[in-house]
């Protein structure tokens, strides 16, 4: 059973019962835009006790907020009784829950595209917000006084951004400039939200809007304080050159490009990122216009290509010569791929000829001699000199007797 099958049984049970139930909020909006929604969520004039007594098996997670997950065989639908709420102390959750009408709980919603209602058993849409008629205009606006909805949960803020760059939606006026009077505050916002919101936008093809609404309406600069006001221009046009699907240390990359990485690493340090994220993203900056080398070594260009963001380096690169680079810099990466292509099929990461142990016992010295050997030796092996175990040895015996003689 699919979640909209689910979503709907739960829907003519519900009203079987003597209850109001209906589609809500984004299946609503996706489905009128001819979109395949993600999830599809109820809500109900239903208590929780009411949800919970009618469906054997469920799951109380936000019970105190109407909120109940129905469970039916592998699927998970999101029952909410229709609820108004006050006080937002922390600039996130309401302080107080009560429980009210479909009328009353749109009001209390994000955004008017966001707020509509509908009967699956009737086929009827209900709209109490004129969300239809901004789906209609292509624009996004907050229900009611922006600077109220924003102040009710900051992380609004990010969603309009996500939701604006997702639909290819323009921000209305008003809900825009209230933005910008609120992005200070988005650090109140944990940053794994934060975070989840940015991934989303920037991994979008259409990224280069997201990124030109955080720096316009100054959530970027609230988000990273460091990060100088010029680079607004490298950020949008690297990111709108990169390729349909990228992942988030990419992205971030060209965000910050011509940064300098660690000054990045510490402004990216609100959002969290998993050691691999930041493996990554640091990898890019710290490597970025290496590929404009193309005459680089062959063991050094074997050690790039053993990196497993190889390609997330030459993307990068890429990008930001098609933005802003020479002629020459491009036909340079140009060559150096070129380069890439002859060694399909060579491993360019081959094991060590010879080992710590096998150095040691042809006379070099524990410790850092062995370190020096061990690298320049695994450099000729790269560069195609060595082949053969024999080979390496005579090789290493060779840079012993040399450096003996120097010393």
């Amino acid at each position: 059973m699919t979640n909209r099958q689910a979503a709907i049984d739960i829907v003519r049970r519900l009203q079987r019962e003597g209850h109001q139930a209906l589609l809500a909020g984004g299946c609503v909006r996706d489905m009128l835009l001819g979109r395949r929604p993600k999830d599809y969520d109820v809500a109900t004039d239903a208590r929780p006790e009411v949800v919970t007594a009618i469906f054997p098996r469920t799951l109380e997670v936000g019970a105190k907020f109407g909120v109940v997950i129905v469970l039916d065989r592998k699927t998970q639908v999101e029952v909410a009784t229709f609820r108004s709420e006050t006080g937002y102390g922390d600039g996130r959750h309401p302080d107080e829950v009560t429980f009210t009408t479909a009328a009353a709980d749109a009001s209390r919603r994000d955004f008017t595209i966001n707020g509509m209602f509908y009967d699956p058993v009737a086929e009827q849409v209900l709209d109490y917000v004129a969300g239809q008629v901004d789906l209609e205009r292509r624009i996004l606006r907050t229900i009611g006084d922006p600077q109220e909805r924003f102040g009710e949960d900051y992380l609004r803020m990010l969603r309009a951004v996500r939701f604006a760059t997702e639909l290819d939606f323009p921000i209305e006026g008003e809900t825009f400039a209230a933005i910008g009077k609120n992005a200070e505050r988005i650090t109140r916002i944990s940053g794994e939200r934060i975070a989840g919101e940015l991934e989303t936008m920037l991994t979008h093809p259409n990224r280069r809007a997201a990124a030109g609404m955080l720096f316009d309406s100054g959530l970027a600069r609230a988000i990273f304080p460091d990060l100088p006001a010029a680079q607004r221009e490298g950020a949008v046009e690297v990111l709108g050159r990169l390729r349909k699907r990228v992942d988030f240390p990419l992205a971030l990359a060209a965000f910050f490009t011509g940064c300098d990485p660690e000054s990045v690493e510490t402004q990216c340090c609100l959002l969290k990122p998993s050691r691999n994220q930041t493996r990554h993203l640091a990898f890019l900056l710290t490597h970025r216009r290496r590929l404009l080398d193309h005459e680089m070594s062959l063991a050094s260009l074997k050690k790039l290509l053993a990196q497993p963001y190889f390609w997330d380096l030459y993307e990068l690169e890429r990008a930001s010569q098609k933005a802003f680079g020479e002629k020459e810099a491009l036909t340079a990466l140009a060559r150096l791929r070129r380069r890439v292509h002859e060694l399909r099929g060579v491993d360019v990461k081959p094991k060590p000829l010879l080992n710590g142990h096998d150095l040691i016992r042809l006379g070099a010295a524990p410790g850092p001699q062995v370190g020096q050997l061990a690298e320049e030796l695994y450099i000729a092996q790269l560069e195609g000199d060595l082949h053969t175990k024999t080979q390496a040895e005579q090789w290493a015996q060779d840079w012993l007797t040399r450096h003996h003689t120097a010393d």
